[in-house]
């Protein structure tokens, strides 16, 4: 068994649009998505963090709910909508990169020392099509090697424990699977240098009429986040300094908190914060990642950003507050 998630049916009740309703809902671990290879149209499914988060809940609409029950309308978005609008002609476009991927190549050093040692061996990945599939397609092009075979493994803890148990050697996890790989096992794994990949992981995006109405608003939005990603980059212990000014997730376990200082000090030294809040550049790096993972057609250099991205409200507050 490689894999292992869990659900329940749960009770709920919808509130605040129309009639109170009760739909039909079900609790999940954050990784029963990732087992079974889904991802979203529009937003972000779970991640590890939000089971640990005593201070909310994350929910997760199905296709049909989101229409039925919301007219399909959303005011701003948080994704990565690249198929979506070039597919469906989704009148959206992205107006902000939030962050950018932040996945960290692993290998058992036993093994492998670099790249080119991985030159006719296997690797695991998430699945066909994900992020980390086309990272590591990326690596193969850019480093002149060719894996043996690409395996699947859902899920980055799943990958970092079969990596911990020896069952791969060379692998691809997340932040928090490499700070367990340093933790359990220190010396024992080397992470191997990403070089240039910069692709978007999550945007802010908005309906086209949206964008056009509420040009101000959106502007103050832009401005807030940018100015915050500025400050935490510069000083990652803000977070923490904040989370105790407001009062942030007050219930956080103490073992919890304490990583938090850890994370945004690694985020920040990673550069996944965009200073500059992404627009055109990042739309070009997105263009060769995402043609390259298949969830994007045609070739790169054919794609327009005009029409994936809004970049005037960008452009707005970088004439405001300069650029990085």
């Amino acid at each position: 068994m490689e894999a292992m998630a869990a659900y329940v049916v749960a009770g709920a009740t919808l509130t605040g649009r129309g009639e109170a309703e009760a739909p039909v809902t079900s609790a999940v671990t954050p990784n029963l998505f990732s087992l079974l290879g889904a991802s979203p149209m529009l937003g972000r499914m779970l991640v590890p963090g939000d089971a640990r988060s005593t201070s909310g809940r994350v929910v997760v609409l199905s296709e049909l709910f989101w229409r039925e029950r919301f007219g399909g309308q959303a005011d701003i978005g948080v994704g990565g909508p690249y198929a979506l609008v070039q597919k469906v002609k989704a009148p959206i476009r992205m107006f902000m990169q939030l962050s950018t991927l932040r996945f960290y190549p692993a290998v058992n050093g036993e093994f492998y020392k670099t790249w080119k040692d991985l030159d006719g061996q296997e690797v695991a990945v998430h699945s066909r099509g994900s992020g980390t599939e086309a990272i590591m397609k990326l690596m193969e092009q850019r480093q002149g090697i060719k894996f043996s075979k690409i395996s699947y493994i859902p899920g980055a803890e799943v990958r970092t424990g079969a990596l911990l148990q020896g069952n791969v050697k060379a692998s691809i996890v997340d932040s928090s699977g490499r700070r367990l790989l340093e933790t359990q096992a220190p010396g024992k794994f080397v992470i191997l240098p990403l070089e240039g990949v910069n692709a978007t992981d999550e945007a802010l995006f908005a309906n086209t009429n949206f964008l056009e109405k509420n040009a101000a608003d959106v502007d103050k939005i832009v401005e807030a986040i940018l100015t915050t990603w500025r400050e935490v980059t510069a000083n990652p212990a803000v977070v923490s300094e904040w989370r105790a000014k407001y009062k942030l997730l007050p219930d956080l376990p103490a073992a919890q908190a304490g990583d938090i200082g850890p994370y945004f000090d690694e985020l920040a030294k990673g550069k996944a914060f965009p200073l500059n809040g992404g627009g055109a550049a990042a739309a070009k790096d997105d263009f060769a990642f995402y043609t390259l993972s298949g969830q994007l057609t045609g070739e790169p250099a054919s794609l327009k950003v005009e029409d994936f991205w809004d970049t005037r409200p960008l452009d707005r507050v970088l004439a405001k507050v300069g650029s990085k």
